[in-house]
């Protein structure tokens, strides 16, 4: 049985395939179209939760690719894909930890309240990979309870 990871890893090399020849010419790269397509129709809700506030999805996409295109051909190969995956996991990550840090100096100001470690739902970060109840809920800073 493989493991999230592996199907994780997998999913990305599929999902990056399937786009690359959306639209002509066919190759193995993704231009703008099938990059926003990729991401909007696979991984909005999670832009959403994780772009700074007020930009728009096509705004925040478009800088996206913009970095990631690093020899400004307007397409992206893999490596460059896989760079701005990178980028977005990791600013996930960091605003997880930026909201537990935040929720904690609530809990401790006494404004809110702490339930400790392993209490019986989800922190936002992710740790069922969408392959559980939770599929597609929201799980930004606060607590979503687990089915």
């Amino acid at each position: 049985m493989k493991t999230d990871l592996e199907l994780a890893l997998e999913c990305i090399v599929n999902i990056y395939h399937q786009y690359a020849v959306k639209c002509p010419p066919i190759d193995d790269y993704l231009n703008k179209t099938e990059f926003s397509q990729l991401l909007k129709e696979n991984a909005e809700p999670f832009l959403h939760r994780n772009m700074a506030p007020g930009l728009s999805v096509d705004k925040y996409i478009s800088q996206l690719f913009s970095r990631a295109d690093k020899n400004r051909d307007g397409r992206l190969r893999f490596t460059e894909f896989l760079t701005t995956l990178s980028g977005v996991v990791i600013d996930a990550h960091e605003r997880f930890h930026e909201c537990h840090k935040r929720n904690k100096q609530q809990s401790e100001a006494g404004q809110g309240h702490d339930h400790g470690h392993d209490h019986g739902h989800d922190h936002g970060h992710g740790h069922d990979h969408g392959h559980g109840p939770n599929h597609g809920q929201d799980r930004g800073c606060g607590h979503s309870p687990r089915k």
